[in-house]
């Protein structure tokens, strides 16, 4: 995982906000070489190790309602690219034109099989193709859909400089955002105004903490939050 040249990064992260996490992620060019290698290796062998659960979570999904088994969202990750993040879906079809780009806790579109699969994070399983594809890590920033990335301020750019994450130390905190978003009269404009910031401030301190021991300890504190 090599960092590309100040000057080719998107204009938009150009700015003198993002410039102290990229100078700080040159020096880690090592570390973070050896971290895509990791997280390249570790999927592999949770894809076989989980392989059963695939099957059984699929059967499970297409038996509970219509619709595909995965749930394929635009996300973006490292430099502004845009992808399709893979989730087991827990949500009726075509979800998305029936409501807001996030979740809430007393959402109607969430099936019945899919609160249980949410309540164990099982949903978040198929991402592990994501990591395997090299648009997703296991520990980084959780990747934002476009609507809310277009509100991005300059400093909240620099978490575009590395792969969107899987987990990390704001995933942890906010574990229960959709209980936090339930009594919100607009979800999406709270996300923006208040949950997203206050995210934020935690996804920066996660830059500045670049390490396989780092990334060890918060996979560790994730399976404890949600178990």
């Amino acid at each position: 995982m090599i960092l590309c040249k100040w000057e080719d990064l998107p204009p938009e992260m150009q700015n003198e906000q993002v410039r102290p996490y990229y100078n700080y992620l040159v020096q880690k060019k090592m570390t973070l070489a050896i971290k895509f290698l990791l997280d390249k290796i570790l999927a592999v062998i949770l894809l076989l190790i989980l392989s059963p659960v695939f099957i059984a979570v699929a059967i499970w999904i297409k038996c509970d309602s219509t619709g595909e088994v995965f749930f394929r969202q635009e996300r973006v990750t490292r430099y502004g690219k845009k992808f399709r993040i893979y989730k087991f879906r827990t949500m009726v079809k075509n979800a998305e034109s029936l409501g807001s780009q996030v979740t809430t806790n007393a959402d109607m579109r969430v099936t019945k099989v899919g609160k249980k699969i949410r309540a164990c994070r099982l949903d978040e399983i198929p991402q592990l193709i994501n990591i395997l594809k090299g648009e997703m890590s296991f520990v980084g920033t959780r990747p934002e859909v476009p609507r809310y990335v277009a509100h991005y301020t300059e400093e909240m750019y620099a978490t575009l400089l590395l792969p969107a994450g899987v987990t990390n130390e704001a995933s942890i905190e906010y574990k229960d955002e959709e209980r936090l978003l339930a009594e919100a009269d607009n979800a999406d404009e709270v996300y923006i105004s208040k949950v997203l910031p206050e995210k934020m401030r935690w996804n920066y301190k996660g830059l500045t903490k670049q390490g396989v021991l780092e990334d060890m300890k918060i996979m560790l504190q994730t399976l404890g939050a949600v178990a």
